[in-house]
């Protein structure tokens, strides 16, 4: 683990705290820390638990974005900032 992945995993958990109780249902928050936590012990940015979970919660943030809840600059944070949890990520699946 590299020190901006755990930055990033705090910046995650201090999202949690902040708007998870008001802005989150508890099933929301509980995918987005496992999301989290399953890149920041991931290894390899091709596993296919990481790619799984960056794709969960680009799902969840569209649909908090959809249904009006959340501002698509606050879930774009939030969808960035667990992805940089994870290992670097190959040009590829970026692109996806």
């Amino acid at each position: 683990m590299t020190s901006e992945r755990a930055e990033a995993y705090r910046r995650v958990t201090h999202t949690l705290d902040e708007l998870g109780p008001s802005k989150l249902l508890g099933d929301e928050q509980e995918r987005i820390r496992r999301a989290a936590d399953s890149l920041l012990f991931s290894q390899d940015a091709a596993d296919r638990a990481a790619r799984c979970a960056i794709e969960d919660i680009e799902r969840l943030c569209r649909a908090l974005v959809d249904s009006g809840r959340w501002h698509q600059a606050t879930a774009r944070r939030l969808a960035d900032d667990v992805s940089h949890c994870g290992p670097v990520l190959m040009p590829e699946l970026k692109a996806a």
